[in-house]
């Protein structure tokens, strides 16, 4: 899977890093519908390192399609959930 982080690049995921990665959507998810601000900062960085550390970078050359698009490091709560659908950020 592509997993595009908007502002800074692709990164090839194996299927098997979503189950960690959904553990950190959730959190993602769970700050944006409180609003709670104080957990969303890390909740988010905490999902965008998950896939850094799951992650390889993609071939910057490459024109591939992303699978799934995550906001920057520095979204805010309300762009965040704009994003959001039934599945939070990560389908799964």
């Amino acid at each position: 899977m592509i997993v595009r982080i908007l502002g800074e690049g692709q990164y090839d995921v194996s299927d098997d890093a979503l189950d960690r990665l959904n553990q950190f959507d959730a959190a993602v998810e769970a700050a944006v519908e409180a609003g709670d601000e104080s957990a969303f900062t890390p909740a988010l960085a905490a999902l965008l390192d998950g896939v850094r550390s799951a992650g390889v970078v993609h071939d910057p050359e490459s024109l591939d399609e992303s699978d799934l698009i995550l906001p920057p490091a520095d979204a805010t709560l309300a762009e965040v959930r704009d994003l959001l659908d039934d599945d939070g950020l990560i389908p799964g």
